[in-house]
């Protein structure tokens, strides 16, 4: 295992520290924000959509079996 000397661990701390600043930055730009919330925004809207979907899928293939049902039961007798 390598052991740092004073100086290396110096360049690690500013390099750290340069980093958290760089990153504090760009969070605070609002381009940033903007793009996160409209990220958002069109994330929840495309659950929704896929939600829906599904939802329409269970319907339609609730209807099917209904009238697969409804064709195969035998005809009642001639009275």
């Amino acid at each position: 295992m390598a052991i740092f000397t004073p100086n290396q661990w110096l360049v690690v701390l500013l390099v750290f520290l340069l980093g958290l600043f760089l990153g504090m930055s760009f969070l605070a730009n609002p381009k940033w924000k903007r793009r996160y919330r409209e990220e958002a925004r069109l994330r929840a809207e495309e659950t929704r959509q896929r939600e829906a979907l599904e939802a329409e899928r269970k319907h339609w293939e609730a209807r099917t079996i209904a009238e697969r049902a409804r064709d195969e039961r035998p005809a009642p007798p001639p009275a």
